[in-house]
C-alpha cells in the first residue's frame, strides 16, 4: 500500500479541500449560533442573554399564519419534487426514442441552458413573459379570448407558476441524468425483446423505466430532504405582499422575521425546526429506499 505522502489520490483530495473549507465556514460553523433558539437573545449581550427555553418555538406556532406558511411551503415543495422527477424521466425516455444525433444532442443542449441562468435573471425574464399587460403569455391568450392573468399577483396563480417555472428551469439537468442511466443498459435485452415481439411500449415499460429505477430512487431520496426547501430564491424574487397568503413560505418567512423585523431568536427557532424535519425526512427516505428499492449508499 503506498504512504500517504506519495498517494495518486493526494491531489484529489486536495482539490476537494476548498470545497470542505467552504462547507465548514458557511454550513457547520453558524450552527454555533443555534443556542439563540432559546435565548431573548439581545445582540448587546452577545452571551449572557436570558434562557427562555422552549418560548420562541411557542411563540412562532402562534403566530397568524404560520401554520398556513407551512402548508404552503409543503405543497410548492412537493409539487416541484413531483415535477421535477416525472418530466426529466418523460423528456430522457422521449429523447431516447430520438434517432438523428445532431437533433438529440442540440434539443438536450436547449433545455439544459436555463439551469446555468440564477433566480435573479429567471425572475426578470418571467416577469416580462408573464406581465398581464405586456407578457407574452398573456397576449397569447389574449389571442385565444382569455383575460389575462396575473400569473405573480393572484394569489391562486402563484403556487402554480412556481411550480411550472422551476420544473421548467430544472428539469434539463435531470433529463441529463436520466439519459445518462439509459446508456447503462445492456442493448441485448432490446433485442431480445424485438425477438419475443415486443414493441418499443413493451420494451419502454419492461427494461427502460427498471433499467433507471433505481436512479429514480435515487433522486427522489436526495429530493425528499429538501421538502421543507420550496426555493427561497425563486420566491423572494417573484412573490410580494399580495400573494403572501398562498406563497409565503418558511424560508422567506425567517428572512422577514429574522432581517427585516430583527427578532434573531424566534427566526432562528424555526430555522432549526426546518433543520430538524428536515434530516428526520432524509433519514427515513434512506430508511425506505433501502427497504423497498434495495437502494443503499454503503
Amino acid at each position: 500500500m503506498p504512504k500517504f505522502g506519495k498517494s495518486r489520490e493526494n491531489p484529489l483530495h486536495l482539490m476537494l479541500l476548498p470545497s470542505v473549507v467552504l462547507v465548514l465556514i458557511y454550513s457547520y460553523l453558524p450552527m454555533v449560533g443555534l443556542f439563540i433558539a432559546f435565548q431573548k437573545f439581545n445582540p448587546a449581550h452577545l452571551f449572557d442573554s436570558p434562557w427562555i427555553g422552549l418560548d420562541n418555538f411557542q411563540y412562532v406556532y402562534y403566530l397568524p399564519g404560520s401554520m398556513q406558511i407551512l402548508w404552503n411551503t409543503l405543497t410548492i415543495s412537493l409539487f416541484k419534487i413531483i415535477g421535477l422527477i416525472v418530466v426529466p424521466v418523460t423528456f430522457a425516455l422521449l429523447l431516447n426514442e430520438v434517432g438523428k444525433s445532431l437533433f438529440k444532442r442540440t434539443f438536450q443542449t436547449l433545455i439544459y441552458l436555463p439551469n446555468f441562468l440564477s433566480w435573479i435573471i429567471m425572475a426578470g425574464v418571467l416577469i416580462d413573459i408573464l406581465s398581464p399587460s405586456e407578457g407574452i403569455v398573456n397576449n397569447a391568450l389574449g389571442l385565444l379570448g382569455i383575460e389575462p392573468i396575473f400569473f405573480l399577483g393572484d394569489p391562486g396563480w402563484f403556487p402554480v407558476t412556481m411550480v411550472v417555472s422551476d420544473v421548467w428551469k430544472g428539469f434539463g439537468f435531470g433529463t441529463v441524468i436520466y439519459l445518462a442511466a439509459l446508456t447503462s443498459i445492456d442493448p441485448a435485452l432490446y433485442e431480445s425483446a424485438r425477438v419475443d415481439g415486443a414493441g418499443r411500449w413493451k420494451q419502454t415499460l419492461h427494461i427502460t423505466l427498471p433499467g433507471i429505477t433505481p436512479i429514480i430512487v435515487l433522486m427522489s431520496v436526495l429530493s425528499l430532504g429538501n421538502v421543507l426547501n420550496a426555493g427561497f430564491d425563486q420566491i423572494f424574487n417573484l412573490y410580494s405582499p399580495q400573494v403572501y397568503e398562498t406563497g409565503d413560505i418558511i424560508d422567506t418567512f425567517v428572512y422577514r422575521l429574522g432581517i427585516e423585523q430583527t427578532q434573531f431568536s424566534p427566526a432562528t427557532a424555526v430555522g432549526l425546526f426546518k433543520s430538524v424535519i428536515s434530516f428526520s425526512l432524509i433519514a427515513l427516505s434512506y430508511y425506505l429506499a433501502s427497504k423497498f428499492a434495495d437502494y443503499r449508499i454503503f
